[in-house]
């Protein structure tokens, strides 16, 4: 009987040399070294339909397809919180035509996170960007896991690092207004502290390692405040593409840089 491989064909000569390649990556990595929070750009969903001559479309599917794949990789490393990039708020000026059905396509692919109950899902973006009901399916979704023990999956939705930096400045001011502080009050004693504690991942520790497919090597507005001491990998492969031997190299990579946090 003939095995299938991972993409569901049967098993050929790259099959067996890539299986035996990740088990060897997989074996040498030290599990004391590897992150605690992986946050990914899943980056060149259009340009993989591009290349096969399909629609855009196809390509945000074949994007969403993979995420649980991921989660699994991560999970199965003893990652403790993911972040996903699934839209920035740039994002939100495409065209009409292949905007709608993205966002059905990422309502769906978390409804089905949620789902599956394996992982805990949190929202973070600027849900008011997003159409209402966008917003109160993905919102639902959420809700629905909060109970879940295990991995934190962060979906970001409608996400751009100013604006993420913007909003919680805006709700530490609030916050303090209603507590009878006056600007000057606020602005003597603000540290950076405050500011984080009104981020969007709030309470969690910031990314160990920021991984970005597709080839571009620029954050684009990802986690700007988070990611201040965070590793960050880059690979050449389009998001569809990323393959479980390309995660096993980026926790490699990672493991092997010594961290300095600035010292």
């Amino acid at each position: 009987m003939t095995r299938a491989s991972r993409r569901g064909g049967p098993v050929g000569w790259r099959d067996v040399v890539y299986g035996a390649y990740e088990r060897r990556v997989l074996k040498d990595l030290p599990k004391e070294a590897l992150p605690r929070h992986v946050a990914v750009m899943l980056d060149g969903n259009r340009r993989w339909a591009k290349a096969r001559g399909a629609g855009t479309a196809s390509g945000h599917q074949a994007g969403a397809d993979k995420i649980e794949e991921l989660l699994e990789w991560c999970r199965d490393a003893g990652v403790e919180y993911v972040t996903l990039w699934l839209l920035s708020t740039d994002n939100l000026r495409r065209a009409e035509e292949e905007l709608a059905p993205l966002l059905k396509i990422i309502e769906t692919a978390v409804a089905d996170l949620a789902e599956s109950g394996n992982w805990r899902l949190k929202i973070v973006g600027a849900l008011d960007l997003l159409p209402p009901e966008t917003a109160a399916s993905l919102s639902a979704s959420a809700e629905r896991t909060k109970d879940v023990e295990g991995m934190t999956v962060n979906v970001a939705v409608g996400y751009g690092g100013r604006r993420e930096i913007a909003d919680a400045v805006r709700d530490l001011l609030l916050a303090r207004a209603a507590d009878g502080e006056s600007i000057e009050q606020i602005a003597a004693g603000l540290t950076v502290e405050d500011i984080a504690e009104h981020l969007y991942t709030k309470g969690q520790p910031d990314p160990d390692l920021v991984i970005r497919t597709s080839g571009e090597q620029r954050l684009g507005g990802f986690l700007l405040w988070q990611s201040a001491t965070s590793e960050f990998y880059f690979c050449e492969a389009y998001w569809p593409d990323f393959r479980h031997v390309d995660f096993l190299r980026a926790l490699r990579a990672y493991a092997g840089r010594h961290r300095r946090f600035g010292g």
